[in-house]
Order: C-alpha cells, then structure tokens, then sequence
C-alpha cells in the first residue's frame, strides 16, 4: 500500500518520497534508506 494515501493526500505515500528525493538531488531509493535509517535510530532511543 505504499502508493495510496488512504484518501487522505497530506498521507505519505511512494510519490510524495520521490518528489522529496529529486527536490534533494537524490534517488528515490536512498530517501527511502535515509527514512529506514533515521526511524530505526529513533527507535533505539
């Protein structure tokens, strides 16, 4: 369910990761391993 938003368009879905990751010069892969990164840091808090 990555590419839907739930009906919701302020819902973070594939589209909205590759529109960050051009904006950021960046592939849409790495957005995505950078997200994984930062959230599992978190989560060892």
């Amino acid at each position: 369910m990555p590419d839907a938003d739930m009906g919701n368009e302020k819902n973070i879905t594939n589209k909205t990761i590759e529109e960050a990751a051009k904006a950021s010069n960046q592939s849409a892969e790495d957005a995505k391993r950078n997200i994984f990164e930062t959230l599992k840091k978190e989560q060892e808090k």
